[in-house]
């Protein structure tokens, strides 16, 4: 990636588009940041901006790289002082470039898109929910739900979200004109998966997919992932089929407090680097980060997504394409979107397993008081599934013949679409 902090302020014939996010990392986020970089390099000049490289960027391209150099952290003054520097440093760069188009993804993000604006047209892309996220809670979270959502948003061009459900709470809980948000969901480039998911896993992770039963599940290790009740039912699973074994590929915070649960539940572990001969006698099998997680999720025998919320997750539609046959939670938003085009949303929570058009449907473990009945509903389902050969396989090509729907060139196409009319309205 080439360093544009001393680009030249000639413009080139391609409209410059501006891609913003907070930082690189390993969200999902960045990982749609990094494919619409590429997707969009072919018509526009784009370059990809970011607050400060605290955080590698795992994902290649060839585009500029804007770096604001700008820190995060620090009291209440220091962010406040960092936000408005931020907003100033990406002006005079709309400004020097003449930038025709800024898409920002993540809310920190869109703040200072919207309030760097230059006279460019200002797209903000929302991947998750604003409403059940709950990291947006206390004064803060009620300040950025009622005020700074609702009102600095609608100085959008347009909100593009990610999943039908995110864009409904944008218009009925932010109070968003509809005419501002539209639904452009991921897109899942099914050719680069295919390949990745044909090379073989390291070991001794090949050996463990080949010969035992595996329920998998992929991404960053934190608390909205709900992973700790998942090791709660992958224990009750155990009981009922002893050679399943559970793996987890991904990395983040929550890694030390899961692996102190296993222990609790006295799952044995293997974590990486140990001797490949202790995997065998694991139960629950911690990946870390792999640059080819699709090579392990197609070989499991279920994929699964606990998730206490999503936006359209990428982990779940890449299970898909790869033909494993998954069981996700009925979380918001993006499963029952995937999984169960044709329903709506439950008017109560989902309390058993809903088998559903392109896989299964099953209760958010989140409700004290409906946690066992819920835990068991997980569990009835994850065993049927390990014992039913035929059903795995329906329910893998049904999800393979629901992803066609979010193949590249048709996203490509709704997002070209999308700018182009803006570009139209610019000359």
């Amino acid at each position: 990636m080439k360093d544009s902090s001393q680009i030249s302020t000639s413009t080139s014939i391609r409209p410059v588009l501006l891609l913003l996010i907070p930082n690189f990392g390993l969200g999902g986020a960045q990982r749609v940041f990094a494919d619409h970089a590429r997707l969009l390099a072919g018509p526009y000049q784009v370059t990809e901006c970011v607050f400060n490289l605290d955080l590698a960027n795992k994902y290649e391209t060839t585009n500029e790289l804007f770096d604001l150099g700008i820190p995060g952290g620090g009291g209440l003054l220091a962010k406040i002082a960092h936000f408005i520097s931020r907003c100033q440093r990406l002006r005079h760069f709309k400004q020097t470039r003449q930038v025709a188009i800024s898409i920002s993804h993540l809310e920190g993000a869109d703040y200072v898109n919207l309030l760097s604006g230059a006279g460019e047209r200002r797209v903000l892309c929302v991947h998750g929910s604003k409403v059940h996220d709950r990291n947006i809670r206390g004064m803060l979270g009620w300040v950025r739900r009622r005020l700074l959502i609702p009102l600095l948003y609608r100085r959008a061009t347009l909100v593009v979200a990610v999943s039908a459900g995110i864009r409904a709470e944008l218009i009925a809980e932010m109070y968003l004109p509809a005419s501002k948000v539209q639904v452009i969901n991921n897109f899942f480039d099914d050719e680069a998966i295919r390949q990745q998911a044909a090379l073989c896993p390291p070991p001794p992770y090949a050996v463990i997919l080949a010969g035992y039963p595996v329920l998998a599940t992929a991404g960053r290790l934190a608390p909205e992932k709900n992973l700790l009740a998942l090791l709660q039912v992958f224990a009750e699973v155990r009981q009922r089929v002893p050679a399943c074994k559970l793996l987890l590929v991904g990395e983040g915070e929550q890694c030390p407090a899961l692996v102190d649960r296993c222990r609790g539940l006295s799952l044995p572990v293997y974590l990486p680097g140990q001797h490949a001969e202790l995997a065998h006698a694991a139960a629950v099998l911690f990946a870390g980060y792999q640059s080819q997680p699709h090579a392990f999720i197609a070989r499991a025998t279920v994929f699964v997504l606990p998730s206490l919320n999503e936006g359209f997750p990428m982990a779940l539609g890449e299970a898909m394409v790869c033909g494993c046959p998954v069981a996700a939670a009925d979380c918001p938003t993006g499963p029952r979107e995937m999984l169960a085009p044709a329903t709506n949303p439950p008017a109560k929570p989902l309390r058993r397993a809903e088998w559903a058009a392109h896989g299964v449907l099953l209760p958010v473990i989140s409700n004290p008081t409906t946690e066992a009945d819920d835990e068991q509903a997980w569990v009835d389902a994850l065993v049927l599934l390990l014992d039913d050969n035929g059903k795995r396989q329906k329910l893998g090509k049904q999800a393979q013949q629901r992803m066609k729907d979010f193949t590249r060139d048709k996203i490509a196409q709704e997002w070209f679409a999308l700018l182009e009319g803006m570009k139209s309205d610019l000359e």
